[in-house]
C-alpha cells in the first residue's frame, strides 16, 4: 500500500478531472489536454493518431525501475512504493498537470497492455491524494 500521509496537500480548488487512457484507445472530445506519461513512444502511433498536448518524459519512471518492473503484476506493490518516492522526489516536474488541471480536464496517457498495473494509473492516484481531485 501506497503511503500517502507524508505527503503535504494541497487545495483541489476548481481542478478538472484527470482521467487515464490507453496510447492504443482513441482520442474523445471529453480528454482534454492530453499527456503522455511514458518515457518511450508508444509502438505503431503516429503523432496525428495520439492528437497529444505535451510529451511529459519527465514524470515516467526511470529507466531502472521500468526495466525492473517489466510490467509484472507480481511487482506491483514495489513499483508503486518506487515510483512513489520518484514523484516525491520531482514533484516539481508535476507542475504541468496541474497548471492544465486547473484549465479543465486532463488526460494522462500511456502505452502499457496492462489497464491495472502501470505507471500511469500510480500517477493518477498520487495527484488524486496529494491535490484532493474527484475520481471519475
Amino acid at each position: 500500500m501506497l503511503k500517502w500521509g507524508a505527503m503535504k496537500s494541497k487545495s483541489s480548488a476548481k481542478m478538472g478531472k484527470l482521467k487515464i487512457k490507453r496510447a492504443y484507445d482513441p482520442p474523445s472530445v471529453d480528454d482534454g489536454v492530453r499527456i503522455l506519461v511514458d518515457g518511450l513512444w508508444p509502438r505503431g502511433k503516429t503523432k496525428e493518431e495520439m492528437q497529444l498536448d505535451l510529451w511529459l518524459k519527465s514524470v515516467a519512471p526511470s529507466l531502472d525501475l521500468r526495466k525492473w518492473f517489466s510490467h509484472d503484476p507480481e511487482k506491483w506493490a514495489e513499483f508503486q512504493r518506487k515510483y512513489l518516492s520518484e514523484l516525491e522526489a520531482n514533484r516539481e516536474e508535476l507542475n504541468p498537470i496541474v497548471d492544465a488541471l486547473k484549465m479543465g480536464a486532463v488526460t494522462l496517457v500511456y502505452g502499457a497492455r496492462d489497464q491495472e498495473h502501470n505507471n500511469a494509473l500510480c500517477l493518477k492516484q498520487f495527484l488524486e491524494r496529494y491535490y484532493h481531485l474527484k475520481s471519475n
